[in-house]
C-alpha cells in the first residue's frame, strides 16, 4: 500500500471518530511498504530522493488511553497533510517521520542510481533467545576459519569478524571479578562464551551426580500391571493371531547368506592352506632295494635303541624276493589306535625333543688359568694340640698370625716360617682375637669370659713399640665420659707390667657371657664386640683412646650373630638370625634391612669398596648383595654340603674365601666394576681340602693375608694352616 494510501485511511478514520463514536483508531506498522525507485507504481508522485523521518517512540505510553491520544494527533497531522506525495520535500509534514534517510547510490548492476536504506537497530531490550544467530556458516567445521580474521557470514553475507579474545590470564581474572564466570561455555560458532541457562545447568548437576537427566522422571512411579487376572498371571493371550511359519522354517536367505561366506574368504580370515602332498618313494622303500641301501646289523640296533621321534625315518629297508612275499604293515593297528585316540579325545600336540648339549647351558666363565693370582695348595701348618683352633687372625703387615684355641691359649707364629715366636695362656675358652688395622702401632685384643685383653706383641721396633704404650697405657689418663658405662677399663701397674701380660683390659658388665666376634673400625680406635648374654643385645662399641664403652641399642629384634663396620661411610651392619640392618651411626637410624632369606646367619663380610656384601648361613647358602641394587640377594651360591662357618674378602685382590663344616675352603674370583651397569664377575676358582672334620665341625675361620694372596685356616682338628699360590 503506497504512502497515499496512508493519508487517505487516516481521514476516513478521522471523520468516523467524529461521527460515529469516540472509540481510537490503531494503526499497526506492518501495513507500511518501502518502495524503490524501480518499484513506485504509474501513480506515485516523485518526492526529489527526500523522505521523512521516523517519529521518535515515546517509552513512557504505557497505558492505552496515552497511546489513542498520540494516534488521534496524528490523525490530524496525517489530515492536513493530505497531499503528501505533491508537497515540497522542505515543508513541515508534522511529528510524523515514517522513513528514515536514505541514500542515492549507483547500483552495480544497472548502472542507475537507486536510494539504499540504512538497518533497522531495534531499541528495546529484548531476550537472547529472540535474536538471530550472527554467524549463518550453517553446521560445517569452525577450524576452517583459523586463519582467517573472520568466523563465517552474516544472514547479508557479510564477514562476521572474530571477537577479540585475551590470554589465560585475563581469562582468569574475568573469572575471579565476575562470579557466574562458570556458568558459562564458549561457544564455537560466535567464538564467545554463551551463559547456561537455569535448565541447562541442572541438566549438567544431575549428570554429575548420575541422574537422569529429566528432571520430570521419576524412577519409582508405580508399576502398570499388564494382566488383571487372579495373582496378576497372564490368562488371555495378548495377540490372538497365529504361530508365524518362519518361526520353525529354516531360513533360506541365512542360508545362502552363510554359503556365500563360506565359499568367499574374508581379507581377516584367509583361506586354509592345503594339505601337503606326500613325497614320492625313494629306492630304500622298495620290496627290493638294491644292497647299498640296506642297513647292517650295527645300523639295525643302533636305529632300534633310539626313540622313535629322533630316528631319521620310521622305517628299515627289508629285502623281498617277490612281492607276495611282502608281509603285512606291522605298525597299521598302532597308526589306527593312534588316530581314534586323536578322534575320541582331543587333537595331540606332538612335543619335540629339543637335542641340546649339556655344555651349552653351562654360562661361559674366563679360566681360572687366566685369574691368578689365587691359592691352591698348602704351604704351612701349626697345630694346637689341646683343643679346636677357634680363630685366627693376620696382621696388617701380612708377617704375623695370632690363633686361639678352646683351652685358652694364643699362639703368635711367622706366616713365612711357620715357628711359634711366643704364647699367651688365659684361664678359660678364647672366643675371638683380631689385629688393630692401625699401621703405626701394633697390638691386638682378645677376647675371653666377659673381658677383652690388649697385648703388645714382641719384636716391636722401637718408636712403633712406644707410640702403642703411650695409646694403651699414657701417662696421663683421658677424663671420664659424662655418662657412666658398665665397662670398666683397668690398666695394670708399671712394676708388674711384662710381655706375658696384657698392657689394657677391659671387663664387660657381669652375665654379658663370652663375647664370640671383634670387628674393628678402619681407623683403629672403634672397636665393636659380640656377645653370648647381655640385655642389649650383647653388642658394645668401644673406644680405645677415651677408653669409654657404649652399647649402641636399647631393643635389638633377634638374636645379633655379627657386626660390622663399612670400610668408608659411618654405617653400621648388623646381623641377626634372618636379616641384615644397616644403621647411620651419625644420624642415628635405620636405612636398610637386607633379607637374604637364610634361616640362620652364620657370617658375613662387607667388599673393599663398602657397594657388596657377602652373607653366609648354617643352610649352606651364601648371598651376594649389591647395596646399591635391592635388598634381596643379586646372586645366591650353594657350593657347600654343609654349614658355612666363615667368609672373608681380600683387601686388595679380586678374592674371597668360604669355609665350611664340609672340610672344604671355596676360593672365588670377585671382580666388582666401577660402570654401575656391569655386573659383578662371581668365578669359582679353587676347592682346598687340608682339614679333617671333627664332631660334625670343619674349617671355623678363614683369613687372608693383606699383601700376598695367601689364605689362612684354623679348623677344628687344632690346625692352622697356609694356603699360597
Amino acid at each position: 500500500m503506497a504512502v497515499k494510501d496512508v493519508a487517505k485511511n487516516g481521514k476516513k478514520r478521522k471523520q468516523s471518530s467524529e461521527d460515529d463514536a469516540p472509540a481510537p483508531p490503531t494503526m499497526t506498522v506492518g501495513e507500511l511498504e518501502m518502495l524503490s525507485d524501480e518499484e513506485d507504481g504509474p501513480d506515485a508522485v516523485s518526492d526529489d530522493g527526500e523522505v521523512d523521518e521516523f517519529p521518535e517512540i515515546d517509552t513512557r505510553s504505557d497505558s492505552e488511553d496515552e497511546e489513542f491520544e498520540g494516534l488521534d494527533e496524528g490523525d490530524d497531522s496525517e489530515e492536513e497533510g493530505d497531499g503528501y506525495e505533491e508537497e515540497d520535500d522542505s515543508s513541515d509534514t508534522g511529528s510524523l517521520h515514517v522513513f528514515p534517510k536514505a541514500k542515492t547510490i549507483v547500483s552495480d548492476i544497472t548502472g542507475q542510481p537507486k536510494r539504499v536504506y540504512p538497518e533497522i537497530e531495534p531499541d528495546y531490550d529484548s531476550d537472547s533467545s529472540t535474536e538471530d544467530d550472527p554467524n549463518r556458516v550453517g553446521n560445517v567445521p569452525m577450524h576452517w576459519y583459523d586463519d582467517l580474521p573472520h568466523i563465517g557470514y552474516d544472514i547479508d553475507g557479510k564477514k562476521v569478524l572474530r571477537p577479540a579474545r585475551g590470554d589465560e590470564l585475563d581469562r582468569f581474572l574475568s573469572t575471579v571479578e565476575d562470579p557466574s564466570a562458570w556458568t558459562s561455555v564458549f561457544d564455537k560458532n560466535t567464538q564467545m562464551d554463551k551463559p547456561l541457562t537455569t535448565e541447562e545447568l541442572d541438566i549438567i548437576r544431575r549428570l554429575y551426580a548420575g541422574e537422569v537427566p529429566d528432571a520430570e522422571y521419576d524412577p519409582y512411579e508405580p508399576t502398570t500391571e499388564w494382566f488383571t487376572g487372579k495373582g496378576k498371571e497372564e490368562i488371555m493371550p495378548l495377540s490372538s493371531a497365529p504361530e508365524p511359519k518362519r518361526r520353525w522354517v529354516p531360513s533360506k536367505w541365512e542360508k545362502q547368506k552363510a554359503g556365500r561366506i563360506g565359499s568367499q574368504p574374508s581379507s581377516s580370515h584367509p583361506p586354509p592352506l592345503p594339505a601337503p602332498k606326500p613325497r614320492l618313494p625313494t629306492n630304500s622303500e622298495s620290496y627290493n632295494p638294491p644292497e647299498e641301501y640296506l642297513p647292517g646289523e650295527e645300523e639295525r640296533k643302533e636305529w632300534e635303541n633310539q626313540d622313535p621321534e629322533d630316528r631319521d625315518r620310521d622305517y628299515l629297508p627289508q629285502k623281498h624276493s617277490a612281492l607276495r612275499l611282502v608281509p603285512a604293515y606291522d605298525c597299521f593297528i598302532k597308526e589306527r589306535f593312534s588316530r581314534q585316540l586323536d578322534l575320541y579325545l582331543a587333537p595331540r600336540i606332538q612335543r619335540v625333543k629339543l637335542n641340546i648339549d649339556p655344555s651349552t647351558l653351562i654360562p661361559k666363565l674366563p679360566s681360572p688359568s687366566s685369574l691368578k693370582p689365587f691359592p691352591n695348595y698348602s704351604s704351612l701348618k701349626f697345630t694346637h694340640t689341646k683343643g679346636r683352633a677357634r680363630c685366627v687372625s693376620v696382621s696388617p703387615d701380612g708377617g704375623w698370625v695370632i690363633s686361639g684355641d678352646e683351652s685358652g691359649k694364643v699362639s703368635l707364629w711367622e706366616v713365612n716360617v711357620g715357628r711359634e715366636v711366643k704364647s699367651w695362656n688365659f684361664d678359660s675358652q678364647i672366643g675371638a682375637l683380631d689385629w688393630c688395622p692401625r699401621l703405626d702401632v701394633s697390638y691386638f685384643a682378645v677376647t675371653v669370659e666377659e673381658k677383652i685383653h690388649f697385648i703388645i706383641p714382641p719384636n716391636v721396633h722401637g718408636p712403633v713399640l712406644s707410640l702403642t704404650q703411650a695409646l694403651l697405657a699414657p701417662a696421663t689418663l683421658p677424663p671420664a665420659p659424662t655418662t657412666p658405662s658398665p665397662v670398666k677399663w683397668v690398666t695394670p701397674s708399671t712394676s708388674s707390667r711384662s710381655m706375658d701380660t696384657p698392657i689394657l683390659t677391659a671387663n664387660l658388665p657381669a652375665s654379658s657371657g663370652l663375647p664370640t666376634q671383634l670387628a674393628w673400625h678402619r681407623r683403629g680406635d672403634y672397636l665393636a664386640t659380640v656377645s653370648t648374654g647381655g640385655t642389649q643385645g650383647g653388642v658394645w662399641i668401644h673406644q680405645v683412646t677415651r677408653r669409654h664403652s657404649q652399647a649402641p641399642f636399647k631393643k635389638v629384634k633377634g638374636a645379633v650373630q655379627m657386626v660390622l663396620f663399612h670400610p668408608l661411610k659411618p654405617h653400621f651392619f648388623v646381623a641377626t638370625q634372618q636379616h641384615v640392618r644397616i644403621y647411620n651411626l651419625s644420624e642415628q637410624k635405620l636405612l636398610k634391612t637386607l633379607v637374604p632369606g637364610i634361616k640362620w646367619i652364620s657370617s658375613m663380610d662387607v667388599h673393599p669398596s663398602g657397594d657388596h656384601l657377602i652373607v653366609g648361613g648354617y643352610d649352606r647358602k651364601l648371598c651376594w648383595f649389591d647395596l646399591e641394587l635391592s635388598d634381596k640377594p643379586y646372586k645366591i651360591m650353594r657350593y657347600h654340603t654343609r654349614a658355612i662357618r666363615s667368609l672373608h674378602f681380600h683387601p686388595s685382590y679380586p678374592l674371597f674365601a668360604s669355609s665350611s663344616d664340609d672340610g672344604a675352603i671355596q676360593i672365588f674370583h670377585s671382580r666388582v666394576y666401577n660402570d654401575l651397569m656391569t655386573d659383578p664377575l662371581i668365578v669359582p676358582l679353587k676347592i682346598l681340602r687340608g682339614h679333617e672334620i671333627r664332631d660334625g665341625l670343619g674349617v671355623l675361620q678363614v683369613k687372608w693375608c693383606s699383601r700376598q694372596p695367601w689364605l689362612v685356616s684354623g679348623g677344628a682338628d687344632g690346625t692352622i694352616a697356609v694356603w699360597c699360590s
